[in-house]
């Protein structure tokens, strides 16, 4: 049987699996031994339990359940409460100050816990009722909180550009980097929309007359102050050449963990149980797929599927922004299906090649996948962000939430042409921070 023809079946009975429900790291582990046994016999079963435990042998690692701890803590606190409040107070003035100020929590919420649904959960919860409270249309209340939602892979720590970094050997340290100013642009975009569109509509959140006393605004400043010193002390450590991306991931979680003991009294056994089975939870979750993950690519590689996908798209011969592209719009079909972790995890080995033979910088790739994987989130059909808010709102239709999302997905599409054009976005800071490698 032809490479063409196995690479089809893989395709078609992966696309069966995952649109079928079944969780991706056991469905991903079932189909790589599946095909290992039909195509190189039972002699080859033992390789799957090496290869599975090689998957998860990486000191790196260790930096996504301290992450994902981070997220936890953050959102099991009324941190998400206070971060909106501060916001509200200083942004109140302009039009849909509220939605902005959302969409503000959401950039620095994102800086925090590098998870989008964790992000979208914890400023939803507070932020989607008041904008309703306050007489805000139900699409931009809800679309604008979905979207922020998504900054939480794109702003670092993201746990999507540390699995990205493991796939392709990159450096986690230049991907973080990475993802900042693209991260405050894509933060930029989002308000600039927002502010158009509640003045178009010509609406109000305050009356005209209300004001906040400069008092009221400076009380607030305390409450958003542990997060900055939260971000700034993981930034400090990571980039000042004290601690890899593995033990600046352990600072955050115990500056996290210190913030939600001191500042929130969170020290009942309760609340503690809840923060580490949610870290267990998502963090074997990810672990789980990253294994399977690894186990698929082998396969992928021992059937030489890899190779002649790569082959086949290098004897095409098109113009390498064409092939950007078709890449853009695979890693978009991909991400309206199949989570983020599971897309990079699954593509980015078989994509980096192509990319580097391209001349493409695989630092800069690395936020283009990102922003696809962003708009996977609020975009149907599983669009993981969408059902996140509609959990929060459940008296708004779940149409009504999608058509929202819709003017931010174009955001994200014009940000990834905009990064096309203007590279040096994602590429200057890491190059300036860290010394141009290339």
């Amino acid at each position: 049987m032809s490479p063409g023809i196995q690479g089809a079946l893989v395709l078609l009975l992966t696309l069966m699996m995952l649109l079928s429900g079944a969780p991706v790291a056991f469905g991903l582990g079932a189909i790589s031994i599946v095909f290992i046994v039909i195509f190189q016999g039972f002699d080859a079963l033992h390789v799957v339990a090496e290869t599975f435990y090689a998957g998860l042998n990486d000191f790196t690692l260790v930096s996504i359940p301290m992450f994902v701890m981070m997220g936890a803590a953050i959102g099991s606190s009324p941190a998400g409460k206070d971060l909106y409040e501060a916001l509200d107070r200083w942004l109140y003035r302009l039009p849909g100050g509220l939605a902005i100020s959302n969409l503000g929590a959401c950039a620095i919420f994102a800086a925090l816990t590098g998870s989008s649904p964790a992000c979208c959960a914890a400023i939803g919860k507070m932020g989607i009722p008041e904008m309703r409270k306050r007489g805000y249309p139900d699409d931009v209340a809800t679309g604008s909180i979905c979207a922020g939602g998504t900054l939480g892979i794109l702003i670092p720590p993201s746990i999507t550009f540390i699995l990205y970094g493991i796939a392709t050997e990159t450096s986690i340290g230049r991907l973080f980097l990475a993802g900042v100013l693209p991260g405050l642009m894509l933060t930029g975009m989002f308000m600039a929309w927002t502010l158009f569109i509640i003045w178009k509509r010509g609406f109000r959140s305050h009356a005209v007359d209300f004001r906040y006393s400069w008092k009221q605004k400076f009380q607030s400043i305390p409450k958003i102050a542990p997060f900055l010193a939260i971000i700034a002390g993981v930034m400090y450590v990571l980039y000042g050449g004290i601690a890899t991306p593995s033990e600046a991931a352990g600072v955050g979680a115990a500056m996290c963990v210190l913030m939600a003991v001191v500042i929130y009294r969170m020290w009942r056994p309760k609340e503690w149980w809840a923060i580490l089975r949610d870290t267990t939870r998502e963090s074997v979750m990810i672990l789980m797929i990253i294994a399977a993950a690894v186990l698929f690519g082998y396969m992928l590689t021992s059937l030489y599927l890899t190779q002649t996908l790569a082959q086949a798209i290098a004897d095409m011969h098109v113009n390498r922004w064409v092939l950007m592209a078709m890449i853009n719009v695979f890693l978009l079909v991909c991400g309206f299906f199949i989570p983020p972790a599971a897309v990079i995890l699954m593509t980015a080995p078989i994509l980096y090649p192509i990319i580097k033979a391209a001349g493409f910088d695989p630092v800069w790739f690395g936020v283009i996948l990102t922003i696809n994987m962003e708009i996977g989130l609020i975009h149907p059909p599983v669009g993981l962000n969408i059902y996140i808010v509609s959990s929060i709102a459940p008296d708004v239709p779940v149409t009504r939430i999608m058509w929202g999302t819709i003017p931010y997905v174009l955001c994200m599409m014009l940000a990834i042409v905009i990064l096309c054009v203007f590279p040096e976005i994602a590429t200057w800071l890491p190059d300036r921070m860290m010394g141009n490698v290339h």
